[in-house]
């Protein structure tokens, strides 16, 4: 595996955590992954649920513990920390605002167009700006926005294909439609960042669905630059997850890998179980939201409070929420480090570049 750059930062292997809430991917697995060469991302979804004893309101926890985790972070590595920020948090200024000040090396923006995100920029912010899209044509609309109304353009592109866990920008139908494939969207969103190369180079990262290294060889072989990969690193001993988290995974087998509909308004994919039974038998109920924390969320008609059952799940109360996964979560056998995950991934990329 060769490093590969977005801007003037390097990251030594081509492959970038993806960011999963609630407190799944916190300083802890982000640093671990950028110790080992790859680039380490926290989320940001539900971080005032991690910091209770933070005084003031929820946003304002959040604000702290987004600070916190960056602090965390860049005292256990010296490699490239992002954080994911989701365009539908309520609180997306302010933690967008937060990690720029913080001086965060890479900004990753998905579950919605991020069309103002340079905005938030100061005269010398160094902080990168990666959107995470699900076409090449909110690719084209987010390259074209940012270039016209701010004269920037994205440092790299994230590309989330339809097997990716959590959240999905696709419709239900579309999820098993082979024209939305990965491999489809790839060199089509290559093509739209080919477009702007005489103004700056824009490495396009595929992800959703990749587990192996042969995975990443043959992502590149169609021209990404490098690969973000999640559900992999979930089952580390390193990753901020409960151990009862991590074993629904483990425990996991391809047919519980379903396809849910979020109160956020979107479809999902989790790691069928109790909850989840619990609320298709609508057993659930509708609670009054204290937290208002996704924008697309209406209280009145959902029947739980997601970040509360994301934030029951990585805390081990499987009973009350529910593991969000990608397609090949089930592939999971055994808690392992970060580095010997590394380790593998590159044992499995070398003998596919061999072969190929």
């Amino acid at each position: 595996m060769k490093p590969f750059f977005i801007g003037n930062m390097e990251i030594q292997l081509p492959i970038i955590q993806g960011g999963m809430g609630v407190g799944i991917s916190l300083s802890g697995l982000a640093s671990a992954v950028a110790n080992a060469g790859g680039l380490g991302v926290i989320s940001c979804a539900g971080l005032g649920l991690l910091y209770p004893k933070v005084k003031g309101a929820y946003t304002e926890k959040c604000i702290a513990g987004l600070k916190e985790e960056i602090r965390k972070a860049r005292e256990k590595t010296k490699g490239v920390i992002g954080v994911n920020i989701m365009v539908a948090l309520s609180n997306y200024a302010d933690m967008v605002r937060t990690a720029i000040k913080e001086k965060i090396d890479i900004i990753f923006a998905g579950a919605g167009l991020p069309l103002d995100l340079p905005s938030y920029l100061n005269p010398d912010s160094e902080t990168k700006l990666a959107p995470i899209v699900s076409s090449s044509r909110a690719a084209k609309v987010i390259c074209d926005k940012w270039n016209n109304n701010y004269g920037y353009l994205p440092d790299a592109i994230v590309v989330e294909g339809p097997k990716a866990g959590g959240h999905l920008g696709f419709k239900k139908e579309q999820l098993t439609d082979d024209h939305y494939a990965l491999e489809v969207l790839i060199p089509e969103v290559v093509s739209v960042a080919s477009g702007y190369k005489t103004q700056k180079q824009i490495p396009v990262i595929a992800a959703g669905g990749i587990s192996t290294g042969k995975d990443i060889s043959r992502f590149i072989e169609l021209g990404a630059s490098a690969v973000q990969m999640g559900s992999i690193f979930v089952t580390t001993e390193e990753c901020d997850a409960s151990r009862a988290f991590k074993e629904v995974y483990i425990n996991s087998k391809p047919e519980d890998l379903q396809i849910i509909d979020s109160p956020v308004g979107m479809p999902g994919r989790a790691i069928n179980g109790e909850f989840i039974r619990k609320i298709k038998e609508g057993i659930t109920k509708p609670l009054n939201c204290p937290f208002h924390c996704i924008k697309t969320c209406d209280p009145a008609k959902s029947p739980y409070c997601i970040i509360k059952a994301l934030y029951n799940a990585a805390k081990g109360n499987m009973s009350k929420g529910y593991a969000f996964a990608g397609s090949n979560a089930f592939l999971s056998q055994k808690i392992s480090s970060v580095k010997e995950v590394f380790e593998s991934l590159k044992k499995e990329f070398a003998l596919a570049t061999q072969k190929s």
